[in-house]
């Protein structure tokens, strides 16, 4: 069912047009991880005391579960990030693909924490990069520092818009529905809910 209204239908064309509902969600969840993998980063927007909005490039760990929908990021908790989330846990993760036009935005709330089991299933030796070696014998920049944590965004809605034609399609269908006053879709909008979010949740439990 779409969310917008009859109205809404009328004056945003383009949105009635690549809005789909028909896709199950085993199969919006494989698409979906198909633009994530894609873009391979995401930008992180939290909400500082202040009310500013802070975004910044991040990469979610994997791997990925066939109906995982949580994002895993591993990070260094002392940034100014963790502040933010922990002033306002309204968060969302944003991906584009350029190649393709294939984006995602990811509405929720994170959480933190400094699970060592979890840390270590989601390490990467790229992270130590990132946050050093300090030379102190504590915070090595290995997955036993303690400056180590991880976000988990558990999402409250999904939406994202994945390509179905080529480039060279895609330019060519705009054009020509463009010099006839049509709209087109090259692609498709989808939408998981958070009910189907609730389930997807249920199956990964199991």
């Amino acid at each position: 069912m779409s969310d917008l209204s009859p109205e809404q239908a009328r004056l945003d064309p383009y949105s009635s047009a690549a809005e789909r509902t028909s896709h199950t969600l085993e199969e919006k969840i494989a698409d979906l991880h198909t633009v994530i993998k894609s873009a391979k980063t995401g930008m992180l927007v939290t909400r500082d005391a202040n009310g500013n909005l802070h975004s910044r490039a991040m990469s979610p760990s994997t791997p990925y579960t066939e109906t995982q929908l949580n994002l895993v990021f591993l990070a260094n908790n002392v940034s100014h990030k963790f502040e933010e989330i922990q002033n306002d846990a309204h968060v969302n993760v944003s991906f584009c693909d350029p190649s393709s036009t294939n984006w995602a935005s990811y509405s929720g709330r994170a959480s933190v924490t400094q699970d060592r089991e979890l840390i270590h299933k989601h390490w990467s030796p790229l992270i130590t990069g990132y946050i050093g070696d300090l030379k102190d014998g504590v915070h090595k920049g290995d997955e036993h520092d303690p400056r180590i944590a991880v976000i988990e965004v558990i999402p409250d809605e999904i939406k994202y818009w994945i390509s179905k034609n080529s480039s060279a399609v895609r330019t060519a269908k705009v054009a020509t529905h463009a010099a006839v006053g049509k709209v087109t879709s090259p692609g498709e909008l989808r939408i998981i809910t958070k009910e189907e979010i609730q389930v997807a949740q249920g199956l990964q439990s199991k």
